[in-house]
Parts: C-alpha cells; sequence; structure tokens
C-alpha cells in the first residue's frame, strides 16, 4: 500500500505524492502544521460525527479542543 505526502506549491492547495513505501507499522504519516491550516489559525476536524478544533496559538502552540 502507497503512503502519501502532502507537499504544497507556492499557491496552491496541497497536493499528494507517493513516498516510498515502508511497513506501515513502522512510519507514521507526517504532515506539516503549515500544509494543514494553509495560512489559517484554526482547522476543523469532523471525527465520528464531532467536531475538533485545532489552532495555533500567539505563541505557536497547536491545541486540540472538542
Amino acid at each position: 500500500m502507497p503512503v502519501l505526502s502532502l507537499c504544497q506549491p507556492p499557491s496552491s492547495r496541497p497536493i499528494l505524492r507517493p513516498v516510498p513505501s515502508t511497513p506501515s507499522s513502522a512510519v507514521a504519516r507526517r504532515i506539516s502544521s503549515q500544509a494543514l491550516l494553509e495560512g489559517k489559525r484554526e482547522l476543523v476536524i469532523e471525527h465520528q460525527g464531532s467536531e475538533y478544533h485545532l489552532r495555533l496559538t500567539r505563541n505557536d502552540k497547536l491545541i486540540l479542543t472538542k
């Protein structure tokens, strides 16, 4: 099963690119917070019918709340 990585071109949305295959139990998928937030301070994640908010603080820390 191929592993995908998010890459962000300078002026568009992130795109997925294949990464060399490794055992899925050995390596976790890695995505930069910049690629997820796309220049915003908050992201809403929907998971099993609930909303979670990923926020970037003034001190550049990430907080995930339900």
